[in-house]
């Protein structure tokens, strides 16, 4: 593919050359059919010498040899440029007959074979573009791409994310499959070696192996290298094996209108009428002034506060001219689950994307679009990844003040996390909800309710879109684990809140607070003796 890059960007200098040395020619013809100076003038014969008609004669016929020849000379290397031309043309033709470009291969079913050609001169070119056989250079550190490790048992990974572990057995059914057939494809490479068929082979098996690494470079393939046990206590058996990737290949092209998907924002809430004020001032800018096409709902729980949430709600609509809400109230103890179903049941109007949103969430509009590409009613239901806010008063506890919200909303290793454990945000349109069934109303209080709508989405037939999201936040807030939770869920509760405040190392700098401020005593008594 590099060669045939380069004969590309050859032609049009080639060209260009040709054309500076026609170019050349004429104005070396120009200068040499021009008379010289007159210090320079061949001395020429008299006027009225006997000689003077043939002498002129004479100097004609060698001034014209010497014009032909010279013509000639520039006849042969034009000649011999058109030629290195042409060649070069066939070159780059056979390249790219040998390495096809990934986006003009076609599986054209009238000709099979070439285009399993193609295919195949492009998987053999993907495994030569590999660090497989050679080390490349990288410009640092950080560009290293590193291998995960894995046995017959356990897979063993550098990027876990905060629910996946340093070890544990393959979840996914997709990695579970991967590892399995490369192991059976090792082994029966080892039984069917290259070579002599009537030679006897020990027969391997898949308890020989003893461990593999791998790793994928996203545009090029996943690289294997599996070791097996060899004949005595120190020898081993190795093999390398590559799954290429295959050609981009265009699934679908379509045009995608959402001027007309309405979202039905769903806030379950009870009390916490500070926040619902924050989340309000949110919801106007983004929701209402920049977005537009958005209902809200607010499920209220209990009667304490309610007075002050309803004020809010009926502030926004008179200042904003927004008239697109629905309260309702129960008297009962909150249930978020339950508040969400509620919620959505009550809507009576035509199949809307629903957004279950909790009152400590802050979006963008940006959001909002992800929100509607992501969801398709009976196809497609969205989970994003919100980044979660740690505890600012941890992480700018050393500035002079405590940034306003908006510039706190930075995603950055020290700000925050992906709440990869969290599934409580989530868009779906409301036929897809009421299909799968809702929430499981026997959840009361905090957490559990959102993992099982999440997998009754896995269990059935919709696509879920799970990725992390750039406009979605949790914004931190001190959390309360009750003595009325379950055992699990007040265990989940603590774990969330412990995730919530900081980062391993700003929670490192408190433990040792006291170590630190010890040493910088020191060093500041150190300094006075000196």
């Amino acid at each position: 593919m590099m060669l045939r890059r380069g004969f590309i960007l050859f032609l049009p200098r080639l060209v260009g050359l040709l054309v500076v040395a026609c170019c050349s020619v004429s104005i070396v013809y120009m200068l040499a059919c021009t008379p010289k100076g007159d210090n320079q003038q061949l001395a020429l014969p008299r006027v009225h010498s006997p000689t003077a008609k043939e002498g002129y004669e004479a100097i004609l016929q060698e001034r014209e040899e010497q014009h032909h020849n010279y013509i000639i000379s520039l006849k042969k290397q034009i000649a011999q440029l058109k030629t290195e031309l042409q060649g070069r043309s066939e070159q780059l033709r056979n390249v790219q007959d040998q390495y096809p470009d990934p986006l003009d291969i076609r599986l054209d079913h009238s000709n099979p074979e070439k285009a399993q050609s193609n295919l195949l001169a492009f998987l053999r070119s993907q495994v030569d573009k590999a660090e497989v056989h050679s080390g490349i250079k990288l410009s640092t550190e950080y560009a290293a791409m590193p291998f995960d490790s894995f046995t017959l048992q356990k897979v063993y990974q550098l990027e876990t994310g905060l629910t996946r572990h340093p070890e544990e057995k393959p979840v996914r059914k997709d990695k579970r499959d991967e590892l399995i057939e490369v192991i059976e494809l090792a082994v029966g490479s080892l039984n069917n070696p290259e070579g002599d068929s009537n030679a006897k082979h020990r027969v391997y098996t898949a308890s020989d192996f003893i461990e593999g690494i791998y790793r994928t470079e996203k545009d090029k393939g996943t690289l294997y290298e599996l070791t097996f046990k060899g004949d005595t206590k120190h020898q081993f058996k190795k093999i390398v094996l590559f799954r290429p990737f295959g050609p981009v290949m265009k699934v679908k092209n379509e045009n995608v209108n959402v001027a007309d998907t309405l979202i039905n924002v769903i806030v379950p809430l009870s009390k916490r009428a500070s926040k619902f004020r924050q989340f309000m001032q949110n919801f106007r800018e983004m929701g209402i002034q920049q977005d537009g096409r958005i209902h809200l709902t607010v499920v209220y729980f209990g009667k304490e506060q309610m007075d002050e949430v309803k004020s809010i709600l009926e502030n926004t609509s008179k200042s904003a001219n927004f008239k697109n809400f629905t309260f309702i109230q129960l008297n009962e103890e909150f249930s978020r689950g339950k508040g969400l179903d509620i919620g959505a049941r009550f809507w009576k109007g035509n199949n809307v994307v629903l957004f279950f949103c909790d009152v400590d969430i802050y979006f963008t509009a940006e959001f909002l679009n992800s929100c509607r590409l992501n969801t398709q009613p009976g196809k497609k239901v969205f989970y994003p990844v919100l980044f979660s806010q740690y505890n600012p008063s941890i992480i700018y506890g050393h500035h002079d003040s405590i940034p306003s919200l908006e510039q706190q909303l930075i995603i950055k290793k020290e700000t925050g996390f992906w709440r990869d454990f969290g599934f409580g945000m989530t868009c779906q349109y409301r036929s897809d909800f009421i299909n799968i069934g809702g929430f499981d109303l026997d959840i009361k209080g905090w957490g559990g309710e959102d993992v099982h709508l999440y997998r009754k989405y896995l269990h059935s037939n919709l696509i879920v879109i799970r990725t992390p999201v750039r406009g979605l936040f949790h914004l931190w807030h001190e959390k309360q684990c009750l003595d009325e939770l379950t055992p699990e869920q007040y265990k989940m509760c603590m774990q969330s809140k412990a995730m919530n405040e900081a980062s391993h190392g700003q929670l490192g700098m408190l433990v040792f607070k006291q170590e630190i401020e010890s040493h910088l005593h020191r060093q500041k008594l150190s300094g006075k003796k000196t």
